[in-house]
Protein backbone atom coordinates (compact mmCIF):
# COMPACT_ATOMS: atom_id res chain seq x y z
CA UNK A 1 0.00 0.00 0.00
CA UNK A 2 1.49 3.36 -0.81
CA UNK A 3 2.30 5.72 1.98
CA UNK A 4 0.48 9.21 2.08
CA UNK A 5 1.78 12.20 1.91
CA UNK A 6 3.66 13.66 4.79
CA UNK A 7 1.92 16.36 4.88
CA UNK A 8 -1.56 15.15 4.74
CA UNK A 9 -0.46 12.63 7.46
CA UNK A 10 -0.46 15.55 10.01
CA UNK A 11 -2.89 17.91 8.24
CA UNK A 12 -0.53 20.78 7.28
CA UNK A 13 0.08 22.75 3.69
CA UNK A 14 3.36 23.13 2.67
CA UNK A 15 4.15 26.60 3.26
CA UNK A 16 3.86 25.92 7.01
CA UNK A 17 6.25 26.99 9.68
CA UNK A 18 8.33 25.27 12.40
CA UNK A 19 5.23 26.30 14.61
CA UNK A 20 2.32 24.78 13.21
CA UNK A 21 4.14 21.76 12.55
CA UNK A 22 5.32 20.81 15.37
CA UNK A 23 1.43 21.71 17.00
CA UNK A 24 0.23 19.63 14.54
CA UNK A 25 2.29 16.57 15.31
CA UNK A 26 1.81 17.07 18.86
CA UNK A 27 -2.12 17.19 18.38
CA UNK A 28 -1.92 13.74 16.78
CA UNK A 29 1.02 12.15 19.26
CA UNK A 30 -1.07 12.87 22.29
CA UNK A 31 -3.91 11.57 20.59
CA UNK A 32 -3.04 8.23 18.76
CA UNK A 33 -0.27 7.41 21.41
CA UNK A 34 -0.50 3.99 22.60
CA UNK A 35 -0.60 4.43 26.12
CA UNK A 36 -4.00 6.10 25.56
CA UNK A 37 -5.17 3.34 22.79
CA UNK A 38 -4.06 -0.10 24.72
CA UNK A 39 -4.49 -2.79 22.21
CA UNK A 40 -5.96 -0.40 19.52
CA UNK A 41 -3.59 -1.40 15.82
CA UNK A 42 -5.37 1.25 14.14
CA UNK A 43 -4.00 3.94 16.04
CA UNK A 44 -0.81 2.80 16.84
CA UNK A 45 -0.20 3.03 13.31
CA UNK A 46 -1.33 6.17 12.85
CA UNK A 47 1.20 7.40 16.00
CA UNK A 48 3.79 5.74 13.98
CA UNK A 49 3.02 7.38 10.66
CA UNK A 50 2.63 11.03 12.20
CA UNK A 51 5.71 10.51 14.20
CA UNK A 52 8.02 9.41 10.72
CA UNK A 53 6.20 12.38 8.72
CA UNK A 54 7.25 14.50 11.50
CA UNK A 55 10.79 13.20 11.70
CA UNK A 56 11.37 14.22 8.02
CA UNK A 57 9.71 17.20 7.58
CA UNK A 58 10.80 19.18 11.00
CA UNK A 59 14.51 18.53 8.89
CA UNK A 60 15.24 20.90 6.58
CA UNK A 61 17.41 19.35 4.94
CA UNK A 62 15.08 16.07 4.62
CA UNK A 63 12.03 18.22 4.19
CA UNK A 64 13.92 19.85 0.41
CA UNK A 65 14.76 16.51 -0.57
CA UNK A 66 10.94 15.06 -0.03
CA UNK A 67 9.29 18.20 -2.08
CA UNK A 68 11.57 17.33 -4.20
CA UNK A 69 11.90 13.70 -5.16
CA UNK A 70 8.91 12.69 -2.42
CA UNK A 71 8.71 9.60 -0.63
CA UNK A 72 11.59 7.82 -3.16
CA UNK A 73 14.18 10.54 -1.42
CA UNK A 74 13.75 9.95 1.60
CA UNK A 75 13.10 6.38 1.52
CA UNK A 76 14.07 4.54 5.33
CA UNK A 77 14.56 8.26 6.77
CA UNK A 78 11.45 8.22 9.63
CA UNK A 79 13.69 5.00 10.74
CA UNK A 80 16.94 6.09 10.43
CA UNK A 81 16.43 8.62 13.75
CA UNK A 82 15.07 11.76 14.71
CA UNK A 83 15.81 14.85 13.57
CA UNK A 84 18.53 16.37 16.44
CA UNK A 85 17.36 19.61 16.46
CA UNK A 86 13.70 18.70 16.62
CA UNK A 87 14.50 16.00 19.82
CA UNK A 88 13.50 18.74 22.80
CA UNK A 89 10.01 18.57 21.11
CA UNK A 90 9.89 14.58 20.94
CA UNK A 91 10.73 14.82 25.11
CA UNK A 92 7.98 17.38 24.93
CA UNK A 93 5.39 15.24 23.68
CA UNK A 94 6.98 11.51 25.10
CA UNK A 95 7.13 13.39 28.84
CA UNK A 96 3.58 13.27 29.10
CA UNK A 97 3.78 9.42 29.22
CA UNK A 98 7.08 8.46 30.16
CA UNK A 99 8.92 11.71 32.03
CA UNK A 100 11.91 12.21 29.39
CA UNK A 101 11.56 16.04 30.16
CA UNK A 102 12.89 14.71 33.52
CA UNK A 103 15.58 12.55 32.10
CA UNK A 104 16.68 14.91 29.48
CA UNK A 105 17.21 17.90 31.94
CA UNK A 106 14.10 18.66 33.81
CA UNK A 107 10.55 19.96 33.30
CA UNK A 108 8.76 19.34 30.37
CA UNK A 109 6.53 21.93 31.19
CA UNK A 110 9.25 24.70 31.86
CA UNK A 111 10.58 23.49 28.38
CA UNK A 112 7.57 24.23 27.27
CA UNK A 113 6.93 27.66 28.59
CA UNK A 114 10.90 29.24 27.72
CA UNK A 115 11.06 31.42 25.06
CA UNK A 116 11.13 30.41 21.03
CA UNK A 117 12.39 32.49 18.14
CA UNK A 118 9.87 33.58 15.66
CA UNK A 119 10.48 31.24 12.09
CA UNK A 120 12.10 33.07 9.09
CA UNK A 121 10.03 34.20 6.32
CA UNK A 122 11.04 33.53 2.69
CA UNK A 123 10.29 36.57 0.05
CA UNK A 124 10.52 36.25 -3.71
CA UNK A 125 11.33 39.53 -5.59
CA UNK A 126 12.02 40.38 -9.38
CA UNK A 127 13.45 43.65 -10.24
CA UNK A 128 14.70 45.32 -13.49
CA UNK A 129 17.78 45.20 -14.75
CA UNK A 130 17.54 48.85 -14.59
CA UNK A 131 16.78 48.71 -10.62
CA UNK A 132 19.35 46.64 -10.26
CA UNK A 133 22.16 49.09 -11.48
CA UNK A 134 21.09 52.37 -9.43
CA UNK A 135 19.34 50.64 -6.77
CA UNK A 136 15.39 50.82 -5.61
CA UNK A 137 12.94 51.36 -2.59
CA UNK A 138 10.91 48.64 -3.45
CA UNK A 139 7.82 48.49 -1.03
CA UNK A 140 6.66 44.94 -0.65
CA UNK A 141 3.62 43.03 0.75
CA UNK A 142 5.34 40.06 3.03
CA UNK A 143 2.21 37.21 4.81
CA UNK A 144 3.28 36.91 8.02
CA UNK A 145 1.45 35.65 11.21
CA UNK A 146 0.46 37.95 13.86
CA UNK A 147 -0.75 37.97 17.48
CA UNK A 148 -4.29 37.96 17.86
CA UNK A 149 -5.41 41.72 18.71
CA UNK A 150 -8.59 40.30 20.34
CA UNK A 151 -7.14 37.38 23.00
CA UNK A 152 -3.77 39.17 23.11
CA UNK A 153 -1.87 36.18 21.66
CA UNK A 154 -3.27 34.19 24.31
CA UNK A 155 -6.05 32.03 22.35
CA UNK A 156 -8.67 32.53 25.04
CA UNK A 157 -11.25 34.33 25.52
CA UNK A 158 -10.74 37.42 27.78
CA UNK A 159 -13.33 36.26 31.04
CA UNK A 160 -12.58 32.69 32.00
CA UNK A 161 -10.67 31.65 29.07
CA UNK A 162 -8.01 29.65 30.71
CA UNK A 163 -8.71 27.35 33.66
CA UNK A 164 -6.30 25.78 36.03
CA UNK A 165 -5.70 22.30 35.33
CA UNK A 166 -7.29 19.71 37.87
CA UNK A 167 -4.77 17.02 37.22
CA UNK A 168 -1.61 18.80 38.59
CA UNK A 169 -3.57 21.69 40.07
CA UNK A 170 -1.95 24.63 37.60
CA UNK A 171 1.98 23.32 38.39
CA UNK A 172 2.23 21.71 34.65
CA UNK A 173 3.96 18.45 36.73
CA UNK A 174 2.20 15.90 38.31
CA UNK A 175 4.44 13.39 40.83
CA UNK A 176 4.51 9.87 41.97
CA UNK A 177 6.51 7.35 43.61
CA UNK A 178 7.62 4.22 42.43
CA UNK A 179 9.40 2.23 44.49
CA UNK A 180 11.61 4.37 46.19
CA UNK A 181 11.63 6.87 43.49
CA UNK A 182 10.03 9.82 43.49
CA UNK A 183 9.11 10.68 39.74
CA UNK A 184 8.32 13.88 38.19
CA UNK A 185 7.06 14.19 34.31
CA UNK A 186 4.70 16.59 32.73
CA UNK A 187 1.25 16.87 32.87
CA UNK A 188 -0.42 15.19 30.30
CA UNK A 189 -4.17 16.80 31.09
CA UNK A 190 -2.66 20.44 29.97
CA UNK A 191 0.65 19.89 28.30
CA UNK A 192 2.65 21.65 31.53
CA UNK A 193 1.41 24.81 30.72
CA UNK A 194 -0.66 24.08 34.04
CA UNK A 195 -3.83 25.83 32.76
CA UNK A 196 -6.71 24.18 30.16
CA UNK A 197 -8.40 26.13 27.66
CA UNK A 198 -12.02 26.53 28.47
CA UNK A 199 -13.00 28.75 25.88
CA UNK A 200 -11.36 29.67 22.98
CA UNK A 201 -10.95 33.08 21.23
CA UNK A 202 -13.45 33.62 18.46
CA UNK A 203 -11.07 35.50 16.31
CA UNK A 204 -8.58 33.10 15.87
CA UNK A 205 -10.11 29.96 17.24
CA UNK A 206 -7.78 29.34 20.07
CA UNK A 207 -4.16 29.82 18.08
CA UNK A 208 -3.48 32.63 19.53
CA UNK A 209 -2.13 34.01 15.60
CA UNK A 210 -3.75 34.73 12.49
CA UNK A 211 -2.77 35.27 9.13
CA UNK A 212 -2.25 38.68 8.03
CA UNK A 213 0.24 40.58 5.61
CA UNK A 214 2.49 43.58 6.43
CA UNK A 215 3.96 46.01 4.08
CA UNK A 216 7.46 47.06 4.11
CA UNK A 217 9.88 49.09 2.63
CA UNK A 218 13.27 47.32 1.53
CA UNK A 219 15.98 49.35 0.64
CA UNK A 220 18.16 47.15 -2.54
CA UNK A 221 21.35 48.90 -3.01
CA UNK A 222 22.78 49.43 -6.20
CA UNK A 223 24.88 46.19 -7.93
CA UNK A 224 22.37 43.20 -7.08
CA UNK A 225 22.47 40.56 -8.92
CA UNK A 226 19.87 37.56 -9.32
CA UNK A 227 20.34 35.00 -6.49
CA UNK A 228 21.88 37.72 -3.57
CA UNK A 229 19.38 37.55 -0.50
CA UNK A 230 18.54 40.88 1.81
CA UNK A 231 18.10 40.34 5.55
CA UNK A 232 15.40 42.10 7.67
CA UNK A 233 16.01 41.99 11.25
CA UNK A 234 12.68 40.85 13.27
CA UNK A 235 10.34 41.07 10.05
CA UNK A 236 9.38 36.84 9.99
CA UNK A 237 7.41 35.35 11.78
CA UNK A 238 6.26 35.94 15.99
CA UNK A 239 8.09 34.18 18.43
CA UNK A 240 6.51 31.85 21.08
CA UNK A 241 6.50 33.03 24.57
CA UNK A 242 7.64 35.88 24.79
CA UNK A 243 10.35 34.71 22.41
CA UNK A 244 12.13 37.25 19.70
CA UNK A 245 10.74 37.40 16.07
CA UNK A 246 12.51 35.73 13.29
CA UNK A 247 13.77 37.54 10.17
CA UNK A 248 12.17 37.93 6.69
CA UNK A 249 14.46 37.03 3.80
CA UNK A 250 14.21 38.82 0.16
CA UNK A 251 15.38 36.38 -2.55
CA UNK A 252 16.12 38.70 -5.58
CA UNK A 253 15.75 37.92 -9.08
CA UNK A 254 16.68 40.46 -11.97
CA UNK A 255 15.20 40.48 -15.30
CA UNK A 256 17.28 40.16 -18.24
CA UNK A 257 17.92 43.32 -20.56
CA UNK A 258 17.21 43.48 -24.16
CA UNK A 259 20.95 45.14 -24.68
CA UNK A 260 23.56 44.31 -21.99
CA UNK A 261 24.31 41.13 -20.69
CA UNK A 262 26.00 41.10 -17.33
CA UNK A 263 29.05 38.94 -16.12
CA UNK A 264 30.10 39.66 -12.59
CA UNK A 265 30.65 43.70 -12.11
CA UNK A 266 31.22 43.85 -15.84
CA UNK A 267 28.33 44.60 -18.80
CA UNK A 268 28.64 43.27 -21.87
CA UNK A 269 27.03 44.39 -25.14
CA UNK A 270 26.99 44.46 -29.39
CA UNK A 271 27.83 47.63 -31.49
CA UNK A 272 27.32 47.30 -34.95
CA UNK A 273 29.91 48.73 -37.81
CA UNK A 274 30.32 48.61 -41.86
CA UNK A 275 33.08 47.65 -43.12
CA UNK A 276 34.17 51.04 -43.99
CA UNK A 277 34.16 52.23 -40.45
CA UNK A 278 36.19 49.30 -39.46
CA UNK A 279 38.66 49.35 -41.90
CA UNK A 280 39.38 53.60 -41.80
CA UNK A 281 38.43 53.86 -38.04
CA UNK A 282 36.27 55.80 -36.64
CA UNK A 283 34.13 57.19 -33.96
CA UNK A 284 30.64 56.03 -32.35
CA UNK A 285 27.97 56.35 -29.55
CA UNK A 286 27.94 53.97 -27.12
CA UNK A 287 24.60 53.81 -24.70
CA UNK A 288 25.46 52.99 -20.68
CA UNK A 289 23.33 53.68 -17.86
CA UNK A 290 24.63 56.94 -17.64
CA UNK A 291 23.95 58.01 -21.12
CA UNK A 292 25.71 58.24 -24.13
CA UNK A 293 29.21 57.99 -24.10
CA UNK A 294 32.07 58.54 -27.17
CA UNK A 295 34.05 55.89 -28.08
CA UNK A 296 36.82 55.68 -30.70
CA UNK A 297 36.98 52.76 -33.27
CA UNK A 298 40.93 52.00 -34.45
CA UNK A 299 41.15 51.32 -37.79
CA UNK A 300 41.43 47.51 -39.09
CA UNK A 301 39.08 46.61 -36.09
CA UNK A 302 38.14 42.83 -36.51
CA UNK A 303 34.38 41.57 -36.04
CA UNK A 304 34.42 40.02 -32.63
CA UNK A 305 37.22 42.07 -31.09
CA UNK A 306 36.13 43.88 -27.63
CA UNK A 307 36.56 47.37 -27.02
CA UNK A 308 36.81 48.85 -22.81
CA UNK A 309 34.78 51.76 -21.56
CA UNK A 310 36.34 51.65 -17.46
CA UNK A 311 34.00 52.55 -15.08
CA UNK A 312 30.32 52.04 -16.65
CA UNK A 313 29.55 48.84 -15.56
CA UNK A 314 27.92 47.88 -12.50
CA UNK A 315 28.41 49.48 -9.22
CA UNK A 316 30.54 47.00 -6.31
CA UNK A 317 27.65 46.38 -4.12
CA UNK A 318 29.63 47.39 -0.89
CA UNK A 319 30.91 50.29 -2.82
CA UNK A 320 34.34 51.44 -3.89
CA UNK A 321 33.98 51.68 -7.58
CA UNK A 322 32.35 49.94 -9.97
CA UNK A 323 32.91 47.44 -12.95
CA UNK A 324 33.28 48.02 -17.09
CA UNK A 325 31.39 48.43 -19.67
CA UNK A 326 33.24 45.35 -22.34
CA UNK A 327 31.76 46.85 -26.09
CA UNK A 328 31.86 43.51 -28.87
CA UNK A 329 33.00 45.22 -32.87
CA UNK A 330 30.22 43.67 -35.12
CA UNK A 331 31.44 44.10 -38.64
CA UNK A 332 28.26 43.64 -41.14
CA UNK A 333 28.71 43.47 -44.69
CA UNK A 334 25.54 45.20 -46.37
CA UNK A 335 23.02 42.97 -47.98
CA UNK A 336 22.08 44.98 -50.84
CA UNK A 337 24.51 48.30 -52.95
CA UNK A 338 23.45 51.03 -54.96
CA UNK A 339 25.09 50.86 -58.63
CA UNK A 340 27.65 53.71 -57.40
CA UNK A 341 28.57 51.65 -54.24
CA UNK A 342 28.69 48.36 -56.12
CA UNK A 343 31.26 49.88 -58.81
CA UNK A 344 33.31 51.31 -55.81
CA UNK A 345 33.43 48.01 -54.75
CA UNK A 346 35.01 46.26 -57.50
CA UNK A 347 37.23 48.91 -57.81
CA UNK A 348 38.64 48.31 -54.65
CA UNK A 349 38.21 44.56 -54.85
CA UNK A 350 40.74 44.84 -57.92
CA UNK A 351 43.39 46.67 -55.23
CA UNK A 352 43.06 44.47 -52.39
CA UNK A 353 44.70 40.84 -52.18
CA UNK A 354 42.46 37.82 -52.50
CA UNK A 355 42.66 36.55 -48.63
CA UNK A 356 41.16 33.52 -49.16
CA UNK A 357 43.57 32.35 -52.52
CA UNK A 358 47.24 30.47 -51.23
CA UNK A 359 50.05 32.33 -53.18
CA UNK A 360 52.26 30.95 -55.84
CA UNK A 361 55.02 29.26 -54.70
CA UNK A 362 58.35 30.60 -55.76
CA UNK A 363 60.83 28.93 -57.89
CA UNK A 364 63.12 28.40 -55.13
CA UNK A 365 60.00 26.99 -53.16
CA UNK A 366 59.85 24.99 -56.31
CA UNK A 367 62.97 23.87 -56.48
CA UNK A 368 63.31 22.79 -52.69
CA UNK A 369 60.33 20.31 -53.32
CA UNK A 370 61.83 18.83 -56.14
CA UNK A 371 65.11 18.12 -54.60
CA UNK A 372 63.38 16.70 -51.70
Amino acid sequence: MSKRDYYEVLGIERSAGDQELKSAYRKLALKYHPDRNPGNGEAEEKFKEAAEAYSVLSDPEKKRTYDTYGHQGVSGAGQQGFNPDAFSDFADIFGDFFGFGDLFGGGGGRRRSRAQRGDDVRYDLEISFEDSIRGLEAEIQVPRLEACQSCKGTGAESEDGWTSCSVCRGRGEVFYQQGFLSIRKTCGQCGGSGKILRRPCRQCKGEAYIQTSKKLKVKIPAGVDTGMKMRVTGEGQPGANGGPSGDLYVFLSVKAHPVFERKEYDLHCIVPVNFAQAALGTEIHVLTFEGLESMKVPEGVQSGETLRLRGKGVPFVNGGGRGDLIVHVEVRTPRKLTREQRKLMEQLRETLPAENEPEEKSILDKLKDYLM
